[in-house]
């Protein structure tokens, strides 16, 4: 089975194909925003890279969040509820860790199905 990879560089690929399963790697906003802003940049780089695979957010199976401090949890999930499809929310863990970079507030790891 044929393994295809998008906006690939030497470190990573952004998303990688295989069979039907769709894998992102972990999408972060740019520095210096609010949480809302970051949720808000990683959620559409998000729908854009389903998009190039061929899939789309009603077809997440699973989410990873990193968050860089969990106070930031309830504005997260306000951008996440509102962003989510309602019929078809995938399995997800939140957790905090330090993320890449301190100016970084939220990361977030898709698993999709095309």
């Amino acid at each position: 089975m044929a393994i295809e990879r998008l906006h690939a560089n030497k470190r990573m690929s952004q998303a990688v194909i295989h069979g039907d399963t769709v894998y992102l790697a972990g999408q972060v906003g740019a520095p210096g925003e609010n949480v809302r802003e970051q949720t808000r940049a990683v959620l559409s780089a998000i729908d854009a890279l389903l998009g190039q695979a061929g899939s789309d957010k009603s077809k997440i199976l699973s989410a990873t969040i990193w968050l860089a401090d969990m106070g930031d949890f309830a504005e997260m999930n306000a951008v996440w509820d509102a962003w989510v499809d309602v019929a078809a929310p995938p399995a997800r863990a939140t957790g905090q860790v330090r993320l890449a970079a301190p100016e970084y507030k939220v990361e977030i790891i898709i698993v999709a199905a095309r």
